[in-house]
């Protein structure tokens, strides 16, 4: 095993670390990992991450329905649209994609660069969601909880669609859209976002990449049992460390790695 495998398979347990540390975020770090200490390309990168974030959601989501902050209707009604968004990208977009999507002069515009750019971009807003004093947002009804479907249905769809571009969560999308669009309170959002990454990423994994492409299973349950182990270790450590005063430095970090990624993918000929 080479010296930069070795230190992936560190940086997995970092991922699971900081999502028991923090909550939520670290996931967002699968894809440069898996693209960058492990060379994997960019379909089977956002594939995998697909995976690894799901399951991490789910068990973080797990813990917060023990803690009575889900609300699983909503999880169904937003999750159905974004599932269904997840898996047309993944079954059907992706896998017809052309290596170079157009070209301009001599400038060649690949379907690598598409992917990670677009990933690159969605980073910063949800390094600034890190970085952003949370405020509570107070409802303005009594609380019941009322559906958008309309609106809902569209940023399901939506929210879906990028997470099967990017391989991400789309948590910094999602938790606003709760609060805004049907009225949940802020710590039920948190907790019923993470039953929706669940749902919309491994549905999105097993009804699209794992139908459409050779998953290297051994080395996917190996980096997801890292991320496991790391947030229980995480969330162990997180009894005696504030994680929200960590959350600050993450999310600076976060906005380095977009850099990283972006100079990596536009600037260095490959």
């Amino acid at each position: 095993m080479e010296v930069i495998e070795i230190f992936g398979y560190i940086s997995a347990l970092i991922i699971g670390i900081s999502l028991g540390l923090i909550g939520g975020g670290g996931s967002i770090l699968a894809v440069p990992v898996l693209a960058y200490l492990f060379s994997i390309n960019e379909k089977a990168a956002t594939a995998y991450s697909l995976f690894i974030v799901g399951t991490s959601a789910l068990v973080g989501g797990w813990k917060q329905h023990l803690k009575g902050y889900v609300d699983w209707r909503t999880a169904v009604v937003f999750g159905i649209p974004a599932i269904i968004g997840v898996t047309i990208v993944r079954h059907y977009v992706i896998p017809i994609l052309p290596d170079t999507l157009f070209n301009l002069g001599d400038f060649e515009f690949t379907r690598r660069m598409a992917m990670f750019g677009l990933f690159a971009v969605l980073m910063i807003p949800a390094a600034f969601s890190m970085l952003k004093t949370k405020k509570e947002i107070k409802n303005k009804t009594s609380g019941k909880v009322k559906y958008n479907y309309p609106l809902i249905l569209a940023e399901g769809l939506m929210v879906g669609g990028i997470t099967g571009m990017i391989g991400a969560g789309g948590g910094f999308l999602i938790i606003p859209a709760l609060v805004i669009l049907a009225n949940v309170e802020m710590k039920v959002a948190v907790g019923t976002s993470l039953i929706i990454i669940a749902i919309k990423s491994l549905m999105g994994f097993f009804l699209g990449d794992a139908l459409t492409m050779d998953i290297d299973w051994q080395f996917l349950g190996l980096f997801t049992s890292l991320s496991l182990i790391g947030i229980f270790i995480g969330s162990y450590i997180g009894n005696f460390i504030d994680g929200n005063k960590l959350k600050k430095g993450f999310g600076y970090f976060i906005l380095v790695m977009a850099a990283f990624i972006f100079y990596m993918e536009f600037f260095v000929e490959r």
